[in-house]
């Protein structure tokens, strides 16, 4: 048996699954958790990556191991390769001006879609390099490479590969080493996706400067051949979630982490000049547009808090309370929000009454709520999707399944509970030492009438608070 391993480092952990490179089956796993905040120490990651590897079994008897991470964050590395200051992550909104100030400089929304198939929102590394380069100007000096989290991550493995030395201070390699692959370089806001090439005009646009950047891999390439385990381009979470969960073209998937995301499987580069629809290439060689949304799982986790009780419970109340929660509304933009990008906005509650006063009505606005911003999302791409495909943490609440076709409107598939992220780098890994057959598991369909009415209320509550 050929074993692979893929590497989930999200926001809040770090999972690690051993699988057969053949036919999928899962051999071991391992997981840690990683530190709360919208910034932070890479090292943290390494420390992470380290406990979930030992968790899991160790690399000894692995073939090759795939990186997927958290899009968008920005490690900055002197010319040692020491880190120069915490990692601004996906989440972190204090670049919401640097992106306001960079779509003007340019002249406009759409000369960004038309350059790199997005338009800079708070999320993307480009605009953290503006922040980076007007608030830290003695940091962005030191600054002589910039790379994103499964960069950084791929980089340090490759180093503890090459030298034997699995520890929190493995040796690094050169930082003119550096990787990344299409799928997470075109969440920087510095490289095309139709061209498939670095934008380094918009780099030094935001930065003032154009410090090294990771050489971009295809598909099939290796970021590391040395000794007995390959190392595979890796890819941005959401990507390598498409992987894991065998998306095809006609696919829409729904994951509910602690962002929502909102993507598919395209044949063509996408731009869109409001800004809602980042333009993405994937892991395969196709693109993967997608709309985002900062407020997903963590809605429900608030509203399981304000209620005093654990998920479950909460799921169970949410069913208890009618469709449409009695007019109770919840705008669940807790931590702004970056489609619609609102990246000081503030959650609200609409609709409250002495009848609507109870733990039920609360668990059920908080997740129709929820599921009302990624709907949006879901027609902002603009497709009539074969498949909508529900997965994430929150798509393990039966509440969740059995509420998300009443606003969608239509069929919700949700694959069985697994970690996607962790489980696609696991087959792009597979793909360099055998040619993977890894079957689909089965699914359940989730039918329900749809509730209009619902997102009509939800339309008017943000257009009230906004408009």
């Amino acid at each position: 048996m050929t074993l692979v391993a893929g590497v989930d480092s999200s926001t809040q952990s770090c999972k690690v699954v051993i699988r057969d490179a053949k036919t999928g089956a899962l051999v071991r796993q391992g997981r840690a958790p990683h530190p709360d905040g919208t910034e932070v120490h890479p090292s943290h990651w390494w420390a992470a990556l380290l406990r979930a590897l030992e968790e899991a079994g160790g690399l000894a008897d692995v073939a090759a191991v795939s990186v997927g991470g958290q899009q968008h964050g920005m490690v900055c590395l002197d010319e040692s390769g020491n880190v120069v200051r915490d990692a601004l992550l996906w989440n972190d909104t204090r670049s919401a001006q640097a992106a306001t100030d960079l779509i003007a400089e340019l002249g406009g929304p759409e000369a960004w879609a038309t350059a790199v198939g997005s338009v800079p929102v708070a999320s993307f590394t480009v605009t953290k390099l503006r922040w980076l380069a007007e608030h830290e100007p003695d940091n962005a000096a030191r600054t002589a490479a910039v790379c994103l989290p499964h960069d950084w991550l791929t980089w340090r493995l490759a180093g503890a590969l090459a030298s034997g030395t699995f520890s929190p201070d493995a040796p690094t390699p050169p930082i003119d080493q550096l990787t990344t692959d299409r799928g997470d370089a075109s969440g920087t806001g510095y490289w095309s996706p139709v061209t498939g090439t670095y934008r380094t005009d918009l780099l030094k646009l935001a930065f003032g400067a154009v410090p090294r950047l990771p050489r971009v891999l295809g598909p099939a390439d290796a970021a590391f051949e040395g000794g007995t385990v390959l190392i595979a381009p890796g890819t941005g979470d959401n990507m390598a979630a498409a992987l894991g969960v065998g998306a095809r073209p006609g696919d829409v998937v729904v994951s509910l982490g602690t962002s929502g995301t909102v993507f598919a499987v395209a044949e063509s580069p996408s731009a869109d000049p409001t800004g809602a629809v980042a333009g993405f290439a994937d892991a395969t060689g196709r693109f993967l547009p997608l709309v985002c949304t900062l407020n997903a799982a963590r809605v429900m986790d608030a509203a399981a808090r304000i209620a005093g009780v654990g998920l479950d419970e909460l799921s169970d109340l949410a069913l208890q309370a009618p469709p449409g929660a009695g007019g109770l509304t919840l705008v669940p933009y807790l931590e702004g929000e970056r489609t619609p990008n609102r990246p000081t906005a503030t959650g609200s509650i609409h609709g409250l009454t002495l009848a609507t006063s109870t733990p039920a009505h609360l668990a059920r606005a908080a997740i129709e709520g929820m599921l009302c911003g990624l709907a949006d999302a879901l027609d902002a791409l603009r497709m009539k999707p074969e498949r909508v495909l529900l997965i994430g943490g929150a798509a393990r609440s039966e509440a969740v399944r059995r509420i998300a076709p009443t606003i969608f409107g239509v069929p919700i598939t949700v694959p069985p509970p697994a970690e996607y992220v962790a489980n696609g780098a696991a087959h792009q890994a597979a793909t360099l030492v055998t040619s993977p057959d890894w079957r689909s598991e089965q699914t359940e369909t989730y039918e329900g009438d749809a509730v209009p009415e619902i997102r009509h209320r939800y339309a008017r509550a943000t257009t009230r608070i906004f408009d």
